[in-house]
């Protein structure tokens, strides 16, 4: 995948992963995509790690497992933002 595809990739998954979890979160289009981005990272190697595949590109797993990614790295943004 080129950059441009991470980071269209980066901001449907972290919007799908604001989406499902909702609340007062002020972070911008920016920490959104990167979010998304570290998400897919992240849930390409738990998914490795599990056997459950990786993030190769626009699909349906992958769309999963980036945005299963998202969502850990999401609260643990908003654990982090909250307490510092």
């Amino acid at each position: 995948m080129g950059i441009l595809s991470w980071i269209l990739m980066g901001l449907i998954v972290g919007a799908l992963a604001k989406f499902l979890m909702p609340g007062q979160d002020h972070s911008g289009i920016a920490m959104t995509i990167l979010i998304g981005i570290a998400g897919a990272f992240v849930g390409g190697f738990i998914g490795s790690f599990l056997g459950l595949g990786t993030v190769t590109g626009f699909n349906l797993g992958s769309l999963l497992l980036a945005t299963g990614g998202a969502f850990l790295l999401l609260i643990l943004y908003r654990f982090l933002k909250k307490h510092l």
